[in-house]
């Protein structure tokens, strides 16, 4: 069983296979909880292991993968509440909110144990069985509610109610972050704050390779350090390093090294 139900900007999830997002890019600020089972979520800087009870935050505009692993025969269930920015937007207005310095913490963090965050996904576990009870009145109630707690925090104060437009990036740092992020090249310029004809122009005066080619040999390299130095069986990596199908994996490592990534298994082990 796999079910994603998204009502306006709450999405109740559950599944009984272990899932892997291929989307991985957060268009908005989210609060994410955790009900039964793990949730792994890696930014290209760090891995954060969500379990039961765990409540965490993850930032706007970023690339992350996540991977959903149910326990104990039971489904992975979780309740995430997205923050778009028109919401936050508008609210600030409403009730004079503005940032009161610059945000210097993480983009993603697991909160310590708090009541009030705890007790608010306590209140939305009604909804998760019974999801046509949540109207749109409802579910702008609950996020103006989880906005207002957040709100203790004055340092997510001021990551909530920046609304300064995104800008021009460092390109390498960026993508050496990145690469293993498998989404369109227009997302990319985007994201780096960029015409997707500056992104390209600027990519290979940076790089002197184009775009395509770079992350293809990006990705290669390191399938070939994962799976010859750490062990790694290949259709376990191939999606880690950015590639969606296992056959097109294996083609292009051939093509770049000579050899299918098995038999390179089959030498390491």
């Amino acid at each position: 069983m796999i079910e994603d139900r998204i009502r306006i900007n709450i999405l109740f999830s559950c599944t009984s296979q272990e899932k892997k997002n291929f989307d991985p890019f957060v268009q908005d600020h989210a609060l994410v909880c955790v009900l039964n089972g793990k949730m792994i979520i890696n930014d290209g800087i760090e891995t954060f292991q969500y379990n039961k009870g765990d409540i965490g935050f993850v930032s706007k505009n970023q690339l992350v993968k996540t991977q959903k692993i149910p326990q104990d025969n039971k489904p992975f269930m979780s309740i995430s509440i997205f923050l778009p920015k028109e919401t936050l937007y508008n609210y600030s207005k409403e009730h004079h909110i503005l940032p009161k310095g610059n945000y210097l913490g993480k983009p993603n963090f697991i909160f310590q144990p708090d009541p009030f965050l705890k007790g608010f996904f306590n209140s939305m576990l009604p909804y998760f069985e019974n999801q046509e009870a949540l109207t749109n009145n409802l579910a702008t109630i609950k996020t103006f509610e989880i906005i207002e707690l957040l709100l203790r925090y004055t340092t997510i104060q001021n990551l909530l109610f920046n609304f300064e437009d995104d800008f021009k990036i460092d390109l390498e740092a960026y993508m050496n972050k990145n690469y293993m992020h498998n989404i369109p090249l227009a997302q990319f310029a985007k994201l780096t704050g960029r015409s997707i004809s500056t992104f390209k122009r600027d990519f290979q005066e940076i790089f002197n390779q184009t775009p395509n080619k770079w992350l293809i040999k990006k990705r290669l390299d390191l399938a070939h350090f994962l799976i010859s130095k750490q062990g790694k069986k290949p259709n376990e990596i191939y999606d880690d390093v950015g590639f969606i199908n296992f056959s097109h994996f294996s083609r292009s490592f051939k093509a770049e090294f000579g050899i299918n990534p098995s038999e390179i298994e089959k030498n390491h082990s």
